[in-house]
């Protein structure tokens, strides 16, 4: 075979293993993300509580305020009706009094009727702190996981990006950019074996010419359909024959 074809092969599968890893890498982050979106959603849900629980304390204080000027007002009027001297008069300070009764009325209710709700959204916001907390230590422990997986494969890569390097530097140049250049559209199936007389990068049947030419493996071959790098896998063509 080809000096530089056997060094491109061997490149290739090189460049296919540092690769194979990226879809590990990929789960391992999904698997950080997945808690981190639980841990953002039950986070949301409890600002959600507070921020009810908070507006609902407000409405609160307001209709408190509320029934203090209603009860002043309440006291001015039994003041003033000492000083009342006609019907017209005690009729005016007597709507008055229902109209005074009737807001301290809903304002009580509404107290009550926030109140409760608030009791509620406190029982849930208990539920949602300690979901945030037991999904917290979760996303710690699987972080730690992840962490150590990927410095294993990161480590792994290390290697292989090392023996990259010296295959790289022992192959001619020339050589070197040609399978690059195809690398750059063709990925990882730059070089690809022939099975069934066929490019096992577009899967198109090659001439008896062409496949003569990659069985001798004298000279590179490219397919001519789609220009990738061909090679005969000795394990394969054994198979076949």
């Amino acid at each position: 075979m080809n000096k530089h074809l056997n060094e491109l092969i061997e490149l290739s599968k090189n460049d296919q293993a540092i690769d194979s890893y990226t879809p590990q890498l990929e789960a391992a982050d999904k698997k950080v993300a997945k808690i981190q979106k639980k841990i953002d959603a039950a986070q949301a849900e409890l600002d959600t509580l507070n921020a009810d629980i908070a507006e609902n304390e407000e409405r609160i204080k307001g209709f408190d305020e509320q029934l203090v000027l209603l009860n002043e007002q309440l006291k001015s009027n039994a003041a003033k009706s000492k000083d009342i001297t006609t019907e017209k008069e005690m009729k005016a300070l007597s709507l008055e009094e229902d109209i005074a009764k009737e807001k301290m009325t809903f304002a009580n209710e509404e107290i009550e009727r926030l109140q409760g709700i608030n009791e509620t959204k406190r029982s849930l916001l208990e539920e949602a702190s300690e979901k945030v907390t037991a999904l917290s230590g979760e996303f710690t422990a699987v972080n730690e996981l992840v962490s150590v997986e990927r410095a294993e494969i990161e480590k792994s890569k290390s290697t292989l990006f090392a023996k990259r390097e010296k295959l790289s530097r022992n192959i001619e140049q020339k050589v070197l950019a040609f399978y690059e250049k195809i690398r750059i559209w063709a990925g990882n199936t730059a070089v690809v074996p022939v099975k069934k007389q066929a490019c096992y990068g577009c899967y198109m049947k090659l001439n008896d010419k062409t496949y003569s030419e990659v069985i001798k493996a004298d000279e590179i071959c490219n397919c001519p359909h789609c220009g990738r790098i061909l090679y005969i896998d000795p394990v394969t063509e054994n198979t076949e024959a």
